[in-house]
């Protein structure tokens, strides 16, 4: 039978709010407007976290969820909320795959919603579990739904290879839940966000008085226990004055032998032997070519510039052979070394730097070089210089901070520095920038370590061991960006025990969680 007209609008409404609520919270990981001065007061700025937003996304999807009359419907109401969430939030990468990559616009905007589409499932199946359990006493539904929401989190951000990028944690880099970062780190955090919305979703809507009296409690004890906690940090430990490059390398033109290339060993040649700081730091790919294919001599010069002296530098470049494979590396110069440091890229990017089984297909469509490399080891020696010990990643691999944790099994050992370089030119002038910095802010206030950016069009920035922005490069400018950075000692709780066990803690806690509540829930209907 068929529904009613009149009722055909009120069943639409909650998909709508569901992909409002959705839209809301990926402009709440980096605010995509302009910043008006109206805004501004509370707190809203481009490019940056705004926490009570993604706080007041989820909780109307929690009430969406509790409003529901079939799991089946909560789930489609969920997968509304993270399709229209990840697509908005990753949606630069349609620039990747049309401009940069040849791919036709409409095969590009369609790759961008079906891969969106296919990780919202994970929040479809967490919101389809969470239907049934929802009648629960209050509090505990809202542990539970938190629950949910981590394992959905944690599969998409390891499972195929990982995609965890707009994480609801990175919203709340600059909210009352950002001292837990030390403790439980981002993911520790997307629980707690998670659950402070599904509590806040209860106090405005619940009508018994006792389940607003108690989630309410529930929700300001959460919000003050950051404020509780001891503080994670460790010690200072030396400074080191730096230079990090930022090219601006035309992304259309950077693989052009005539044009990109040229520029680039130009500008980048330049500056490695003009600059005068303790350590230089090139992006990602700043050499675009192999170190054979340079040309003659230049290999030869910056290893002769570095060679003596008191100055170091750590350059991206690709390096290797058709017979050996190829790695995405940054290599690093320094006086009094038999041969250079080298660190190969551990996390690829799928179809940018290897293609999956059964997609040749789809990378044959698009022209970017450099298509297929081979996987570094895990984890790779530190660059150690002038008492600081700095630890490299490259491109997107700032996102995984339990592959970066395994640097910090040895506490004396453990980095004082982190680096990332990375080209984001790829991107064009979409948020995947502040997107990026926010990443790496979230990996400071972790491990407790300063963080040094170098960027081809930006944001190339100096991050402090608090998450505070120390130093920034324009963006879409050719700049040399100087700082001094302090390096820092000890471990913090999270690096502590993320280096031994990953993130099977969280896994496990979650897991259990949801099934305390699935077996309490069958005590109850038997």
């Amino acid at each position: 039978m068929f529904e009613p007209a009149h009722s055909r609008p009120a069943a639409l409404m909650p998909l709508l709010l569901a992909l409002a609520a959705g839209g809301c919270q990926a402009a709440s990981t980096a605010w995509p407007f302009a910043t008006l001065p109206a805004l501004a007061v509370l707190g809203i700025a481009r490019g940056q976290p705004v926490w009570w937003l993604q706080s007041l996304s989820m909780a109307v999807l929690v009430l969406l969820l509790v409003r529901a009359t079939s799991a089946r419907q909560a789930a489609w109401r969920g997968w509304l909320f993270g399709w229209a969430w990840l697509s908005m939030t990753f949606a630069w990468l349609f620039t990747s795959m049309h401009t940069y990559g040849g791919l036709h616009a409409v095969l590009a905007g369609l790759a961008v919603l079906l891969l969106a589409g296919a990780l919202a499932v994970y929040y479809a199946a967490a919101c389809w579990s969470f239907w049934p359990l929802a009648p629960m006493h209050k509090g505990l539904a809202a542990i539970v739904f938190g629950s949910l929401w981590l394992l959905a989190e944690l599969a998409r951000g390891q499972w195929l290879t990982g995609f965890g990028w707009g994480a609801v944690g990175y919203a709340h880099l600059d909210g009352p839940l950002q001292a837990l970062l030390g403790w439980v780190g981002m993911y520790g955090v997307t629980f707690a966000a998670a659950l402070l919305a599904a509590l806040l979703a209860t106090v405005l809507t619940a009508p018994a008085r006792a389940d607003k009296v108690i989630s309410l409690g529930l929700l300001l004890a959460l919000l003050g226990l950051p404020m509780a906690l001891p503080a994670t940090g460790g010690t200072t430990q030396g400074e080191l004055s730096v230079t990090l490059l930022q090219g601006n390398i035309a992304q259309e033109e950077k693989f052009e032998p005539a044009t990109g290339v040229l520029n680039a060993l130009q500008w980048y040649g330049a500056q490695l032997q003009a600059n005068d700081s303790a350590l230089i730091i090139t992006p990602e790919t700043a050499m675009p070519v192999l170190p054979e294919q340079l040309p003659a001599g230049y290999w030869q010069a910056l290893q002769t510039r570095f060679a003596q002296g008191d100055q170091a530098a750590l350059i991206g470049i690709p390096l290797g052979s058709f017979a050996s494979g190829y790695t995405n590396s940054v290599v690093g110069f320094k006086p009094g070394q038999a041969d250079f440091w080298r660190y190969d890229k551990h996390h690829l990017v799928p179809f940018g730097e290897f293609i999956p089984p059964m997609f040749r297909w789809f990378t044959d469509l698009m022209h970017i070089p450099l298509g297929d490399f081979s996987r570094g080891a895990l984890p790779q020696p530190t660059f150690d210089w002038q008492g600081q010990r700095l630890a490299a990643t490259v491109c997107y691999e700032n996102l995984y901070s339990n592959e970066l944790a395994t640097q910090f099994v040895d506490a004396a050992k453990a980095p004082t520095m982190l680096v990332n370089i990375s080209n984001l030119g790829w991107f064009g002038e979409h948020l995947a920038m502040d997107q990026h910095l926010q990443i790496a802010r979230t990996r400071s206030l972790e491990f407790d370590r300063p963080f040094l950016l170098a960027t081809n069009t930006g944001q190339t920035a100096i991050v402090d061991h608090r998450g505070r922005i120390t130093h920034i490069a324009p963006a879409h400018t050719a700049v040399a960006l100087h700082g001094t950075v302090q390096g820092r000692t000890g471990l913090t709780p999270y690096a502590a025990w993320v280096a031994r066990f990953g993130l099977w803690p969280l896994w496990g806690t979650a897991l259990a969680i949801v099934l305390g509540a699935v077996l309490m829930r069958r005590k109850r209907v038997r």
